[in-house]
């Protein structure tokens, strides 16, 4: 995550600034003229369903981790800025501007496999999980992971239908070749690896905090919520989370997110911090009253926000897994995964 912002000092003067930070480049350029500067890969973050679901599906998870992992929250300082501050950054109308999350790493371009072995791929997707899987309008499949799966299926060149079924029927409807691959929000873990092959995540279930918008940061670290007051639903990762990185935080817990979200409304906690999808869609809905807005970036600990979502596939269909996959990469590539998430996400969980 970027480093807090450094404030500049009241009492200097505008001249003075820009005189120093042109004396600063100068001695950097003398000092390293030969770097050449390359482009930051854009990483990784993960992504949650905004409403429950069962225990496969990309939600929050229930059980609490048996150690606890790093913190995601604060990145090494590099060796000239290595001096963190010990106050947190000053307080924001708005959070940082949110980016669109980049899942796939440009150095790692998979092979092309031999799609001509392709004829059909049979999509299964879930009945009723908006914005992710709904029956439009017109009464055909709609949302997020249709038109993921329209845009795969234009990308590899190959016929594909896609079939809506009860989120629980769809790893027996896979096992018995009534469809050739799941894209339904499936979140990846060990149990569901035994049974079937995943592909590398498309999107994955990140964590945040949220505030009430006088009082959003840019970043959060666990010192900069010594003696806060933040609130979460009891019994969930992000309860198990905060408990082992966020020590000196005031913590309340609550039963559910109508209790825990009006608690932040009403002023009793200073940060609430849960599922940054369901969030997302709070703080651009009506029900916040725009009283809101993210703090921080998110948090995608492995260990405690699962290891994203996939599309499934039947074990060994490794030509179908492999084919997904350069799809994949190449939807990104190109924009047009960046394009699907803005068409549904007009806040950023990320």
């Amino acid at each position: 995550m970027p480093n807090p912002p450094v404030q500049p000092f009241a009492d200097r003067s505008r001249q003075l600034r820009l005189a120093a930070g042109m004396i600063a480049a100068a001695l950097l350029a003398l000092a390293y003229p030969a770097i050449a500067q390359t482009p930051p890969t854009q990483a990784p973050a993960a992504k949650t369903a905004p409403a429950p679901a069962p225990p496969t599906k990309a939600a929050p998870a229930q059980a609490t981790p048996s150690a606890p992992a790093a913190p995601q929250a604060a990145p090494a300082a590099p060796a000239a800025t290595q001096a963190a501050p010990t106050l947190p950054p000053k307080a924001a109308a708005e959070a940082a501007p949110q980016a669109v999350p980049g899942f796939w790493d440009p150095r790692r371009r998979p092979d092309r496999p031999d799609l001509s072995r392709l004829t059909v791929i049979r999509f299964l997707t879930e009945t009723d999980y908006p914005p992710f899987n709904f029956t439009g309008p017109d009464g055909n499949p709609a949302g997020f992971n249709v038109d993921l799966a329209r845009a795969l299926c234009d990308e590899i060149k190959v016929t594909c239908t896609i079939q809506m079924r009860r989120f629980e029927t769809l790893i027996d409807a896979l096992a018995t070749n009534r469809g050739d691959a799941i894209i339904a929000s499936m979140a990846v873990t060990p149990q569901l690896r035994a049974k079937v092959d995943f592909t590398d995540p498309y999107y994955r279930a990140p964590a945040r905090f949220v505030s009430r918008r006088d009082n959003a940061m840019p970043e959060i670290r666990p010192e900069y919520l010594e003696g806060k007051k933040v609130g979460v639903i009891a019994g969930t990762s992000h309860e198990a989370y905060l408990k082992a990185m966020f020590t000196d935080a005031e913590i309340h817990s609550y039963p559910d997110n109508d209790t825990l979200r009006a608690a932040l409304r009403r002023g009793e906690v200073d940060f609430i911090f849960g599922d940054a999808i369901s969030l997302a869609f709070w703080i651009n809905g009506t029900d916040s009253a725009e009283c809101c807005a993210f703090a921080g970036g998110p948090f995608v600990e492995s260990r405690y926000f699962g290891e994203g979502v996939g599309i499934a596939v039947r074990k060994g269909n490794d030509l179908l897994r492999q084919s997904l996959n350069w799809a994949l990469f190449r939807i990104w590539e190109k924009g047009r995964f960046t394009d699907l998430w803005l068409r549904y996400f007009s806040v950023s969980p990320f």
